[in-house]
Formats: C-alpha cells, structure tokens, sequence
C-alpha cells in the first residue's frame, strides 16, 4: 500500500535549515554577522580585514562552510532619503560576486542607521557586561547583526500574514 502524499508542513520538517549569514562591506573590513538556523536570533559573528577580492572572497566561503550558511545578506547604503549611498555600488558588485563565485542565494538589505544603532547599543553595555564590546574600535559585526535582526524580523511578520 502506498504511503499518503507528505504535507507541505511535514517536507518544510524534514528540509535541514540553513544559517544566514549578514555582511556590512567596507572598504577596510567586512562586518560579519550570523542567523541561528532557525531564522530567529542575530549575533555579531567577526570583522574581516579586507586584503584582495580573491581572498576576501575565499575567507567569506570558509565562513560559509563552517556555519552552514543558506543565504548571504548585503548591507546596502542608501541614504535617509532613499537615494543610493556612496558605497552603494561597490556593496553591488560585491554581492554579485558572492552571487557568482559561491553560488549562494545573495540579496541587497537596507542598512540604513545601522552603524548608528551599533554605536548605541555599545554605549549602553555596561563596561563589565561586555568587556569586549565596551572596548572595541569598530563595530561593523554589531552593525551586520543589526541589518540581520531588521531582516529576521521582517520576514518573521511577513510569514505571519
């Protein structure tokens, strides 16, 4: 006797999920941030000093590999009124190259305030709270967490209705 047809609901189960994986692109250093698999939580994951294309490239692709990464979002720098950012393009080509050598699923997100709200989340962790956090010169994985949590948390409402 054949087995009933599988739900959507029961495949949706038996699909491994995957990490996401968030990135503000710098010219210097790439901010990187990462989803549980379950698509709930964001957590600053490390900064990237930049070196060359070929090997920012390659390390990004470690990253993946370990973290079992599904999808790659890119900061994208547009201005408050709406307009494209000055890294605007780079942070373009950049996701398209992730797109084409990784041959992961990469979108564009708003990263509008970003580094704004990173800075003021570390002003408000209390210097023992987080020792490392108080004392750091730069925050671009808090900033890519930030873009990740916004991103969560609109595809959580979306799946919602």
């Amino acid at each position: 006797m054949p087995l009933p047809p599988a739900t959507r609901e029961s495949q949706l189960r038996t699909v491994p999920r995957r990490a996401i994986l968030a990135i503000d692109y710098g010219r210097t250093r790439i901010g990187l941030a990462l989803s549980d698999e379950a698509e709930l939580t964001a957590r600053p994951l490390q900064i990237l000093q930049r070196t060359n294309r070929r090997d920012d490239v390659k390390r990004l692709r470690e990253v993946c590999r370990e973290h079992s990464v599904g999808k790659i979002i890119v900061g994208w720098p547009i201005r408050l009124d709406g307009t494209p950012g000055e890294m605007a393009a780079e942070a373009e080509q950049f996701a398209e190259r992730l797109r084409k050598q990784l041959g992961l699923m990469v979108e564009l997100i708003d990263e509008r305030l970003s580094s704004w709200e990173a800075e003021q989340l570390a002003s408000t962790i209390k210097p023992r709270a987080n020792a490392s956090l108080g004392k750091r010169k730069t925050l671009d994985d808090v900033a890519a967490a930030v873009v990740l949590r916004d991103y969560l948390s609109r595809a959580a409402r979306g799946a919602q209705g």
